[in-house]
C-alpha cells in the first residue's frame, strides 16, 4: 500500500506491485496508522452488474452509488494522513523529499541510488 500522503504530495491510497517501488533508507513511524480496512478487496475494482433500468432511473442510480463510495474513500485518505503527517513531521527535510517530483536521467541506476 501507499498511503501518499495525499496534501503532500497528491498521491492518492493505492495498491502497488512492490517491482514498481523504490526502497530508501529513510523510516517513517507508522504505528498510530489503523491499516487493518485496508485489504485487496478495498482496492479491487468494484464489478457492475448488468440492470435493465430506465433512461432515468440510469443516471440517478449511478451518480449516488459513486458519490458515496467515493467519500467512504477520500474519509479514509484523511485519517491515513492526518497521522502520517504527524509523523513525516517530526523529521527533518522529510516533508519537502516527498513533494519533490522524482525522475531518472540518462545513465542514472536506481539500484546504485541512495536515498
Amino acid at each position: 500500500m501507499v498511503p501518499g500522503p495525499f496534501k503532500i504530495n497528491d498521491v492518492p491510497l493505492r495498491h502497488v506491485n512492490q517491482s514498481y517501488v523504490i526502497a530508501t533508507s529513510t523510516k517513517v513511524d507508522i504505528c498510530g496508522v489503523n491499516v487493518e480496512k485496508f485489504d485487496d478487496k478495498y482496492f479491487a475494482k468494484e464489478v457492475e452488474k448488468k440492470k435493465k433500468k430506465g433512461e432515468g432511473e440510469f443516471f440517478e442510480a449511478e451518480k449516488e452509488e459513486k458519490m458515496s463510495l467515493l467519500q467512504e474513500k477520500k474519509d479514509d485518505q484523511k485519517t491515513v494522513d492526518a497521522t502520517l503527517i504527524k509523523s513525516i513531521e517530526g523529521l527533518l527535510d522529510l516533508k519537502t523529499y516527498l513533494a519533490a517530483r522524482f525522475s531518472l536521467k540518462s545513465g542514472m541506476k536506481p539500484h546504485e541510488l541512495v536515498f
